[in-house]
């Protein structure tokens, strides 16, 4: 290649001498956090007086010339115009604590994965958290960002919460759905009438349910009435709750009129659930239901083992609180079996089955009745 070939390619491959200048004036502001269009070819930069922007004029290929800007913002930033890949290789996802400082700094690169890498962060502080949301706004920032109490308590929860909501319908993965919805029922950031709403659109994805049972579940947005033997059983184990006996609170819980609730809600997603992330997440809300009952600590693989379990549990003489509970409420010991046997329900539950398949739909529903169909048994005993 000829010496006259080398200089116009070196000439076409560098930034132009207008928005090198430009980028250059712009870094030497107290800057936030940047952002690059790359189908408008524009620099948007936040800073402490406001937005900013720089129209970039391309003398090259319009991805070459991007990477050259990426290049000038990390030498700047970074000390090495290939500082960023190596920086962000070490942690990117990971979560590992990095200093405000640092993580400032990872917002001023104009690439996206650097923004996710500071909103995955665990020391991320409010207001770094809102200069990465206005540097790459997404649904899967969103979720990040709101995983985090002091983000979730910020006033930029509202925001990303109602972004959460106007994306929601485009959502594709079932898991994501339950995620934004169980965020978004943090406490505080959504009026009743827009609980309501979502709920009613439950109605139609029915994995929706499952962010309500995470967030929610002594409190879902439905009119239910309690167990017909809710009031019989409360005379019955009353001072047995009051003393903070977890059979008899438990036991209560689930015949009263928000655990009547609950478990109607679980049947619904049983009867229509489309994917695996659903059913493995309706399993882990069952976990954090009964996390509070000794047997919880063990889950079973299966749910005969289970109800082998339970049954010799229901004879554990050094289970004193059980034993008070049966004592003061023997006609309730069939219920006491269920609430057993499902306290030991989980996503171990489910390896058996989803081990050996990727069925979706109608056909994970009918591969998984010899656990659901016994499981509905349990919920059926708890009902009216």
């Amino acid at each position: 290649m000829s010496s006259a070939v080398n200089k116009y390619i070196q000439y076409i491959m560098q930034l132009s001498n207008e928005d090198n200048l430009r980028l250059n004036v712009l870094l030497a502001q107290d800057l936030k956090a940047v952002r690059i269009d790359e189908s408008k070819m524009i620099v948007y930069a936040l800073s402490s007086k406001g937005d900013a922007k720089v129209q970039l004029n391309p003398g090259c290929r319009d991805d070459k010339y991007i990477r050259l800007v990426k290049e000038l913002l990390s030498n700047k930033i970074m000390g090495s115009p290939g500082g960023y890949p190596v920086y962000i290789k070490r942690w990117a996802r990971m979560g590992q604590d990095r200093q405000e400082e640092s993580l400032a700094q990872l917002l001023l690169l104009g690439e996206q994965e650097a923004v996710v890498a500071v909103v995955h962060a665990p020391t991320l502080t409010p207001e770094i958290a809102r200069h990465a949301w206005w540097a790459h706004p997404s649904s899967e920032n969103a979720r990040r960002l709101l995983e985090k109490k002091e983000i979730a308590e910020s006033d930029l929860a509202r925001e990303l919460a109602e972004f959460l909501l106007e994306f929601l319908p485009f959502e594709v993965e079932h898991r994501d759905m339950i995620d934004s919805v169980r965020l978004c029922l943090q406490p505080e950031l959504l009026t009743e009438g827009e609980k309501n709403d979502l709920w009613k659109r439950a109605k139609r994805k029915h994995s929706l349910y499952v962010g309500f049972l995470h967030s929610l579940p002594d409190a879902l947005p439905e009119k239910d009435q309690a167990h017909q033997s809710f009031i019989e059983v409360q005379n019955q184990l009353s001072e047995l709750q009051q003393a903070g006996n977890v059979y008899a609170i438990q036991l209560l819980r689930y015949l009263s009129e928000p655990g009547q609730k609950f478990l109607k809600t679980i049947v619904r997603v049983l009867d229509k659930a489309a994917s695996q992330d659903t059913i493995v997440s309706l399993f882990n809300a069952f976990t954090a239901y009964n996390q509070k009952l000794p047997l919880a600590e063990i889950k079973q693989r299966t749910i005969k083992e289970a109800e082998q379990l339970a049954q010799v549990w229901l004879m554990n003489k050094d289970d004193e609180q059980l034993q008070s509970c049966l004592n003061a409420c023997p006609q309730c010991r069939d219920q006491l079996r269920a609430i057993l046997v499902l306290a030991q329900m989980g996503e171990v539950t489910l390896f058996p089955i989803f081990g050996l398949t990727d069925a979706l739909g109608s056909v994970m529903r009918k591969k998984l009745k010899p656990l659901t169909d016994p499981l509905r048994e349990h919920l059926q005993r708890l009902q009216t």
